[in-house]
């Protein structure tokens, strides 16, 4: 059975009078990929924030790997940190780096690597997402597509225990989404990394979860496979499936 290896217990935060998190219980298993759905403004990505000790709550506890992060010193996260790949919504490159230097940034922040073993790790990582032989290119030379998925090479360059993706498939044409959505699948075999994506696209949800998280109104409202969620008798899930809830 797979050992619970993050928890979020009674998470209650707010900003500027605004109840987000409002009581948030959820655990998630080791090697899993489970996917937090909702609407906008309902809290997904501040939950990633809290995960990795960027935005601390007012109230409850968050564990990583048995210990407390809303308890940690900033030395502290940032060693947890190493273990946690991001991909931003935006991919988030460097504008002024090639693509080898973007993917290279963490490894030599993070980690005591030669220069050798650097581009050796920045080639694997680039090939693990099919883009082998792009290192010299500049984020300006590459499409939508192709900035997700360096951004997912520099993600995975310190091989983290845990990925996790904000909005992966926004801004995508259909066809890259799906390359998206298959990587996402592929990394978590090969790298057996527990994954947690952050979506409100109902076809990543559907394509790459073992289980989905529903936020509705500062909290989880059900936990469950794409099957339990599409036959939910919770007027908040059916609603949302169903489009009735604007993005």
């Amino acid at each position: 059975m797979s050992k619970v290896i993050i928890e979020f217990k009674d998470v209650h935060i707010s900003f500027n009078g605004l109840l987000v998190h409002n009581g948030i219980n959820l655990s998630i298993l080791e090697g899993e990929i489970i996917s937090l759905l909702g609407g906008s403004g309902s809290g997904k990505s501040v939950l990633l924030k809290e995960l990795i000790g960027l935005v601390k709550p007012d109230k409850g506890d968050i564990t990583v790997f048995g210990k407390n992060v809303t308890r940690m010193k900033e030395s502290e996260l940032i060693k947890l940190r190493e273990h946690v790949g991001l991909l931003f919504q935006g991919a988030a490159l460097f504008d002024s780096l090639t693509v080898f230097e973007n993917i290279a940034y963490p490894l030599r922040e993070h980690l005591q690597l030669t220069e050798k073993e650097i581009q050796t790790r920045v080639a694997e990582k680039l090939q693990l997402v099919g883009l082998s032989g792009i290192e010299n290119k500049m984020p300006s030379e590459l499409s939508g597509g192709m900035k997700k998925r360096v951004g997912l090479a520099r993600a995975i360059a310190t091989e983290p225990d845990i990925i996790l993706y904000d909005e992966p498939t926004t801004g995508l044409d259909p066809m890259t989404a799906q390359r998206i959505n298959e990587l996402i699948i592929e990394l978590q075999k090969k790298l057996g990394v527990t994954t947690i994506v952050v979506t409100h696209d109902l076809h990543c949800v559907m394509t790459v979860s073992d289980r989905i998280a529903m936020l509705h109104e500062g909290k989880i409202i059900t936990v469950g496979t794409w099957e339990e969620l599409v036959n939910s008798s919770i007027q908040a899930v059916k609603d949302f499936i169903s489009g009735t809830i604007c993005e």
